[in-house]
């Protein structure tokens, strides 16, 4: 079985064919997703497809970077509102982007401070968004030590994921391994695959051969096979570790997968 540790499929772009998604995904093997979110505005649509597959979808709760403005005060309220209502399996997607809009850069800092102090009094993982920011990510987590989470998307430099790993958090590959130049390959072969799970960030980040086109969660092995021909290794060893990792992180059951 094959776990996709982050996967936005109940956003707009899967609306009419989610169950066809969701089907190809099984065939697959990948018979579970993790459904990191958004904020308000999504929210009802991530659970909705979550309450839709109880024993495939697990959501988190949190507020991403590109969607903290004006009243990030009031999105992190309602986060506050909502844990407690239900189950949720962590926080986040949540972190700092300096790629899309840097006019909020402190509120992001803020946020992602918040969201930090939920996940240690929950004793929740976090998945921290990072893109463009590992320097200012590392900074806040020096400040607000945490070591129970995911790098989402990871893309740094061996240096980066070494430190990210010596805090005791996991890095998330995905697509991006397949590109050409991404570098990434480079990174995992000095990466313990203890550190390491598979995610597709569905709809973007299509991995090779499908680059270009609407990701899907069906797409995980073609990530794990690259990352094992990357390290040598039978893609069933990719599988059975980059599993065990997500199950252990997000504290998920053994079930009849």
């Amino acid at each position: 079985m094959y776990i996709d540790t982050h996967s936005h499929i109940y956003s707009e772009e899967f609306r009419h064919d989610i169950d066809e998604v969701v089907a190809r995904a099984k065939e697959a093997n990948v018979n579970r997703i993790i459904l990191p979110d958004i904020d308000t505005e999504s929210r009802p649509a991530m659970l909705e497809l979550s309450d839709r597959y109880p024993d495939m979808m697990y959501p988190l709760i949190g507020l991403h970077p590109t969607s903290v403005k004006e009243n990030y005060k009031q999105e992190l309220a309602e986060i506050e509102k909502k844990i407690g209502t239900r189950k949720f399996y962590g926080i986040g997607e949540c972190g700092i982007d300096l790629y899309w809009d840097k006019t909020y850069y402190k509120e992001q800092i803020k946020a992602f401070e918040h969201q930090l102090g939920i996940a240690k009094d929950m004793d929740f993982p976090i998945i921290i968004h990072a893109r463009e920011s590992l320097t200012e990510i590392f900074e806040v987590l020096k400040k607000y030590p945490y070591s129970r989470g995911v790098f989402h998307c990871f893309t740094g430099t061996e240096e980066e994921a070494e430190r990210a790993c010596q805090m005791n958090f996991m890095l998330g590959i995905g697509g991006v391994v397949t590109f050409k130049n991404s570098g990434l390959d480079k990174v995992i072969r000095k990466t313990d695959l203890k550190y390491l799970v598979l995610e597709t960030d569905s709809p973007y980040l299509t991995p090779v051969p499908h680059r270009g086109k609407r990701n899907e969660s069906s797409y995980i092995p073609l990530i794990a096979n690259h990352i094992g021909t990357s390290l040598g290794l039978e893609i069933k060893k990719i599988e059975e570790i980059t599993t065990q990792n997500a199950m252990n992180l997000f504290t998920l059951q053994p079930g009849n997968d």
